[in-house]
């Protein structure tokens, strides 16, 4: 199986649940979610159109000749792959509690110039920290602010923007966003630049640890304000079925003393 091609093989099986489950994350009527092979942050997945009638592997080829064709056609193909990519992305967030007490960002959206055949929305974690991340091409094309990836959000909003916008946006010309994967290493959240990937490496930890730090203790807070108020709760539960002496805190009138 060729590399280029190897998303678009896994695309037109007929019975994803075939594929080895160190491929295969889910599938749907409408789309499969497989692990990135090489994964440029903690969780990396890629969410695939199934390639069935009406739509054709050359439509689908990538969101340049997906957007090429029918409008409406692309416009129910991009929102299947949403409606997919969040239950993904509501998986991601799960597994990011149980493995490390909290989530954080998780972010959909396409490479303008992808470098595999086949349609792929990338569901990718923001810490962006992986082993596998090495060149200035890998980290600016996730870079949020850069360009060359596209939000999901902001491809769908082209559906609904002026005609002329949508067409000036859907041609996709490689000239215009290559030259973005050779911009200035800079960190996504502080926007300081570095000189290597080493060094920018080192500060995108630094910046996922502090995050983790802020976000451990934080919850932390949270479970520790939530069991003070289960504790005044149930007290005043306890409250509520106690004597009148112990509510107000004065001695409730003795018998002797009511009126008959």
């Amino acid at each position: 199986m060729s590399f280029l091609t190897a998303l678009r093989q896994y695309a037109s099986k007929a019975d994803p649940s075939s594929l080895p489950t160190s491929v295969l994350f889910t599938h749907t009527a409408n789309s499969l979610t497989i692990f990135d092979a090489f994964p440029k942050a903690t969780f990396h997945f890629l969410v695939l159109p199934r390639a069935r009638p009406p739509l054709t592997v050359f439509e689908l080829a990538s969101l340049r000749t997906l957007l090429k064709g029918d409008k409406q056609r692309a416009r129910q193909t991009i929102q299947a792959l949403a409606e997919d990519a969040k239950q993904v992305r509501a998986m991601i967030e799960e597994e990011m509690v149980s493995r490390y007490g909290f989530k954080w960002e998780v972010w959909m959206g396409f490479h303008a110039v992808p470098s595999m055949e086949h349609l792929h929305l990338h569901v990718i974690s923001s810490d962006l920290c992986s082993p596998s991340l090495k060149t200035k091409k890998h980290y600016n094309s996730f870079h949020p602010k850069l360009g060359f990836f596209l939000s999901l959000d902001d491809v769908l909003s082209w559906f609904d923007a002026d005609p002329t916008f949508y067409s000036t946006m859907s041609v996709l010309k490689p000239t215009q966003y290559e030259p973005l994967l050779k911009e200035t290493l800079s960190c996504w959240r502080c926007g300081r630049d570095f000189k290597n990937m080493p060094t920018l490496k080192a500060h995108l930890q630094e910046e996922w640890d502090k995050e983790a730090e802020r976000e451990k203790t934080k919850a932390a807070n949270k479970k520790r304000k939530h069991g003070s108020e289960n504790s005044a709760d149930s007290n005043s539960e306890r409250d509520e079925h106690a004597p009148k002496r112990l509510q107000t805190g004065r001695p409730a009138p003795a018998d002797s003393e009511e009126i008959d």
